[in-house]
């Protein structure tokens, strides 16, 4: 008889752990706590070493079907536009990392993701099951949920944290490291593309770099609109924890106010501008125990700077579904799974941190990283991804 898995959470992670753990044998109850399963944000980067694994899982006809595939990723000082970089993507990528560099709509690889979901009879997805706790019993896990006033309970055979940053299941098996505010807000937008300044218009990743700011735009939905990203130091300034908070622009224009012409005039251009603040943790090995384990921002959440934080919830589905279809206990195959991907993201955890501390110099420091990034040359960057890249 097939075991059942009981995935928390209907994000990317989760619906991607869903559609490999059912490749697997596994017969997948997801429950989510929203009504309706609908991403938040806007744009997204998949990297080749995720796009790896939604190839796998047959998805690459319906992700070209919307996605963008860039160029280059070109990297610019932000006071006057200057080009220190070019990491090229497209062919290059493919040849070099086996698959390409997408950017595409989160609404839209998570509507991906959810048909194929619903296409697999041994997958059963319930939105507005909203998970309160759960208990080992015995080999198997009871797990507690409601729905508005009624409350249920589900006894499965193995059970996935895929609930995010502030998880339900992470805080109920007591895992170490509280979130951390890194005193960072993101700005984002959409911006229909006949608004965006015409020197701008091209099929690249755009990277601005500036003290205790950045800056990162790319094309979406065919060339369309272009998503912004502006990233900015606050201190200790605090906001809400909604992706959907809308913002005043006059502090992130009074950020930017002695950029490049045509970075401000993009970041004019947007008609309105959502904020959050960005947290991560300190990477921590426990991730489960007994049959329970957590999976994407659940166990390691990314900083934003190297754009992992959905490709790497995408490399954890596959890495668990491939020890939990070898055959050996649940609890084994977890503790396997969570030893397999700790170095790694613990890697990129503290990788992006850095990032963060790179892309933000000022003075002297950013002075010696420009020339450092102009006198790499291409196969140098490149070689520099390949860690990351090739997985």
């Amino acid at each position: 008889m097939s075991r059942l898995a009981l995935i928390v959470g209907a994000g990317i992670g989760g619906l991607t752990a869903a559609l490999a753990l059912a490749r697997a044998g596994y017969h997948v109850l997801v429950l989510e706590r929203a009504p309706r399963i609908e991403e938040v944000g806007a744009g997204l980067q998949i990297s080749p070493n995720a796009l790896r694994v939604l190839a796998k899982l047959g998805l690459m006809n319906a992700l070209s079907a919307v996605a963008s595939q860039p160029e280059c990723v070109t990297i610019r000082r932000g006071r006057d536009g200057r080009v220190l970089s070019r990491l090229p993507l497209g062919e290059t990528a493919v040849s070099r990392w086996g698959a390409p560099s997408l950017t595409l709509h989160r609404a839209d690889l998570q509507a991906i993701l959810l048909e194929a979901a619903k296409a697999e009879p041994a997958i059963d997805i319930r939105p507005g099951h909203e998970v309160t706790g759960f208990a080992l019993d015995g080999e198997t896990v009871v797990v507690a949920a409601r729905v508005g006033l009624i409350r249920l309970s589900f006894q499965c055979d193995l059970l996935i944290g895929a609930d995010g940053l502030r998880s339900v299941v992470r805080e109920k098996l007591n895992v170490p490291a509280a979130p951390r505010y890194t005193g960072q807000h993101a700005w984002r937008a959409l911006i229909p593309i006949e608004n965006v300044p015409k020197a701008l218009h091209k099929n690249e990743t755009s990277l601005w770099l500036g003290p205790k700011t950045h800056l990162v735009h790319y094309p979406l939905r065919g060339g369309r609109v272009m998503n912004v990203v502006a990233i900015v130091e606050a201190g200790q300034e605090q906001i809400g924890n909604s992706w959907s908070e809308t913002a005043d622009p006059a502090r992130l224009h009074s950020a930017f106010a002695r950029w490049n012409g045509q970075a401000r005039a993009l970041l004019h251009a947007a008609p309105e501008w959502r904020r959050w603040q960005l947290f991560d943790r300190d990477p921590t090995p426990q991730w489960g125990d007994g049959p329970v384990t957590l999976l994407g921002d659940a166990a390691h959440p990314m900083l934003p700077f190297l754009a992992q934080g959905a490709s790497q919830a995408i490399e954890d589905a596959a890495v668990l579904a491939r020890h939990l279809a070898g055959g050996g206990t649940a609890p084994q195959a977890m503790r396997d799974y969570e030893a397999a991907r700790f170095a790694r993201t613990a890697r990129v955890q503290l990788e992006a941190r850095r990032q963060a501390r790179i892309y933000h110099l000022s003075g002297p420091a950013a002075f010696a990283r420009d020339m450092a990034m102009r006198l790499m040359g291409t196969e140098r960057l490149l070689a520099r991804y390949d860690w990351l890249y090739q997985g």
